[in-house]
């Protein structure tokens, strides 16, 4: 059986696992976990947030949005420096201007306006992509009437069809499928508004999509990666970077692309929202994101 948040924390804590600090490590995921499904976000995540920045705990963002989409949250978040992983572990990203920053300790790529935001300042530190040809044509003839969106690190965001108001960030240009593929691909986005979450992981799962990995999130919405990245590899390369061990990490999420995560930790607790599947990869779990889960853990590290 899964332990509560407070049991967990305080075993960990007995067992090692560092106070509030830089040896902590922590990471979060955005949507469902510290944003609600509207996007907002209350002052209780906030607080516990700021709290532990002010204790120099290592706070990395771990989200499957893209690097503009993560910007927005850490905006609301009040987040300006760090590290952070974008696209499901495909992009890593440093966060923060000056002589301080992560940017200045690395060798980093300036990132264009088509997607990034001016704030927080953030700089590309690694990348990994993959072409999404076969895996376009393959979803597409399955799946005719799904939205298909393709990312890159270089170029607006490619979509057959304009998302739902407020589902997507940054630049877009709308193409035939087949024109949509980008050789250096970060992620490659299915959605398909008429199907539930289990009903699109159910039809992905007979499409034979070997050289990718994916993961379904909390509504109808397929990410596709490079083989082989995930969450968890994007954290196990910031982990190094930052030279702490496994033994000191904390992750937080709710979703199917969370999963390696919530297995990868010391401490891995589920949302209270998240699906039975999820729960399964955690050791731990917390109240729902309405009822600020989230904060509750992080209130418990401090």
């Amino acid at each position: 059986m899964q332990k509560i948040w407070y049991e967990a924390v305080a075993d960990a804590r007995a067992n090692g696992l560092p106070s509030a600090g830089p040896e902590l490590f922590v990471a979060l995921d955005i949507d469902g976990t510290l944003l609600a499904h509207d996007t907002s976000v209350s002052q209780r995540v906030i607080d516990a947030l700021q709290a532990h920045l002010a204790a120099g705990t290592q706070i990395v963002i771990c989200t499957g949005r893209g690097v503009s989409g993560a910007q927005v949250a850490m905006q609301d978040l009040g987040i300006n420096s760090g590290y952070a992983v974008c696209a499901n572990g495909a992009i890593i990203i440093t966060v923060g201007a000056g002589a301080n920053s992560p940017s200045a300790l690395h060798q980093t790529t300036p990132l264009t306006s088509a997607v990034s935001l001016p704030e927080p300042p953030v700089q590309l530190l690694t990348s990994h992509t993959f072409d999404p040809s076969n895996e376009i044509k393959i979803v597409s003839a399955a799946l005719p009437n799904a939205l298909i969106a393709v990312e890159s690190v270089t170029d607006p965001r490619r979509v057959n069809r304009e998302f739902p108001p407020g589902e997507l960030t940054g630049e877009f240009v709308v193409l035939p499928v087949d024109q949509l593929a980008h050789p250096e691909c970060t992620r490659l986005t299915i959605r398909t508004p008429e199907l539930s979450a289990m009903e699109l992981l159910e039809r992905i799962e007979k499409l034979g999509l070997h050289a990718v990995e994916y993961a379904i999130g909390w509504s109808a919405w397929l990410d596709i990666s490079p083989k082989g990245i995930s969450k968890a590899s994007g954290l196990d390369d910031v982990l190094e970077y930052l030279d702490l061990p496994r033994a000191n990490t904390v992750t937080i999420g709710d979703s199917g692309n969370d999963c390696e995560m919530l297995e990868w930790a010391r401490l891995g607790v589920a949302m209270g929202n998240a699906p039975e599947y999820v729960r399964a990869h955690a050791n731990a779990l917390t109240a729902d994101v309405s009822d600020d889960g989230a904060a509750l853990v992080l209130e418990a590290l401090l």
